[in-house]
């Protein structure tokens, strides 16, 4: 008998084209495409992306597999990895060891206690927008958004009133985000020491989010004063095995990513939930009654939160529908054997919450916006992970419940008192990058309630 190894069968897949792959439809518009390979080919799918050899994996039990089960042998995909030009070595972007002592350092900063003070900027913050806003006039929503995150973020987790500096952390935010299909680009690494456009945005959008970052860490050293918030425990950290403070440079990289998923993923959010009840009148009626029933008018606190749960529920469909962050990636460190085949080590994998979240296995009718799907007893009926818009496993995001009870008491505070109404001329397309934005903004008219 032949002791040779029997080849290692590879899974359905569509053919790719010679050097280029799936590269171009994927930069363009890549959620379609993933949805399409899932729904033509299954729960493996194999293509390439220029010279990589990519796996789609779409069920919940493979979900689950690499961010749970063997999560150790995956680490964070090319683009991640590419991505530390920008935004340094933060819990996005570092590995092993590494993100285990920043994350160690940074999660009391998401303690409970922690998030109960945080709420109350929340509410203070969502009174102000309410209050600025005109009945009748037109406002681009995700701007908006954009904005109200980032003012609360600045002040909860760094004590900084950085709503000045929304509208250039806005640009320079949005030409990262931009960026990122540059850097997924094969030899990209190799491009940026050249002076092309893209590379000369790069570093102006850096320079931009540096200056802002920098100044809030330098006012902080020199007042010497622990506000106990993210920032003071970043810079007053010192790590069980007796490793010194964080640098500037490490603060930075923190700061960055924190600003970045923890206040562009809940701007999305939001703005595609104010485009969904304003396509669907009956939710929206529904929402109403609930914020009026549990507020009466007044802003929301934290303990109105277990009240507020249809609330809660549109985001979680809203999310599903359009989740801020649509696909997530991983990379192989060895073979690894998965549903009858085996994917080899140096591959990419990716698990995306758009396919997974539209997939009619698990969310009947999966374009329709129902809320009612996450009632306790719809919502049990489904795998864990057929819905997974934060991630899991070891890198779950670290802001998760900051996020849900941002987004809740928003939405609460605001619905109950605006209607919005999209703009007869607005159009409405999705943008992928690393998040789901508008393409085109979201501008809606303004109407008030009562």
């Amino acid at each position: 008998m032949s002791t040779a190894a029997v080849p290692v069968r590879r899974p359905p897949g569509p053919k790719s084209r010679p050097v280029v792959g799936y590269l171009p439809e994927f930069r363009k518009n890549p959620p379609p495409l993933l949805a399409r390979f899932a729904r033509e080919y299954g729960d493996i799918v194999y293509f390439k992306l220029g010279p990589q050899h990519t796996y789609l994996l779409n069920h919940p039990d493979f979900v689950k597999d690499v961010f749970v089960t063997h999560s150790a042998n995956f680490t964070k995909s090319r683009i991640l990895q590419r991505a530390k030009s920008l935004l340094g070595e933060g819990l996005l972007t570092s590995e092993g060891d590494a993100h285990k002592r920043q994350r160690r350092l940074m999660q009391p900063a998401f303690h409970h206690q922690r998030l109960i003070g945080y709420s109350r900027q929340m509410s203070r913050y969502a009174g102000l927008w309410r209050g600025r806003w005109k009945d009748g006039e037109t406002r681009d929503i995700h701007e908006e958004m954009m904005r109200l995150t980032l003012a609360i973020v600045g002040m909860t987790l760094f004590s900084a009133d950085v709503e000045g500096d929304a509208p250039e952390v806005g640009e320079a935010l949005g030409q990262i985000l931009d960026l990122f299909n540059f850097l997924f680009l094969p030899f990209s690494e190799y491009l940026e020491v050249l002076p092309i456009p893209p590379v000369r945005r790069m570093e102006k959008a850096r320079e931009q989010l540096d200056s802002i970052i920098y100044r809030v860490i330098r006012e902080r050293r020199a007042s010497g004063e622990d506000k106990g918030d993210l920032l003071s425990m970043m810079l007053m950290a010192v790590d069980e095995d007796g490793a010194g403070v964080m640098s500037d440079q490490q603060v930075r990289d923190e700061a960055i990513t924190i600003f970045l998923a923890g206040h562009e993923t809940t701007a999305n959010a939001l703005t595609w939930t104010w485009y969904l009840l304003s396509q669907h009148p009956e939710v929206e009626a529904k929402l109403h009654a609930e914020v009026d029933r549990v507020l009466g008018g007044r802003l929301p606190e934290f303990e109105d939160l277990p009240n507020l749960k249809y609330a809660e529920m549109v985001l979680a469909e809203s999310m599903r529908l359009y989740p801020p962050v649509w696909a997530i990636g991983r990379r192989a460190k060895s073979d690894y054997p998965v549903g009858g085949f085996v994917i080899p080590g140096g591959s990419v994998v990716i698990l995306s919450p758009w396919v997974s979240h539209h997939d009619p296995r698990w969310y009947p009718d999966p374009l329709k916006f129902d809320p009612e799907r996450w009632t306790p007893d719809e919502s049990g009926k489904r795998p864990k992970f057929s819905y997974f818009p934060f991630g899991g496993g070891p890198r779950l995001c670290i802001g998760e419940r900051f996020a849900w009870i941002e987004g809740t008491m928003l939405l609460a505070a605001l619905a109950a008192k605006w209607r919005l109404r999209l703009d007869p001329h607005q159009k409405v397309e999705p943008k992928a990058t690393i998040t789901l934005r508008s393409r085109y903004g979201m501008r809606m008219r303004l109407e008030a309630r009562g």
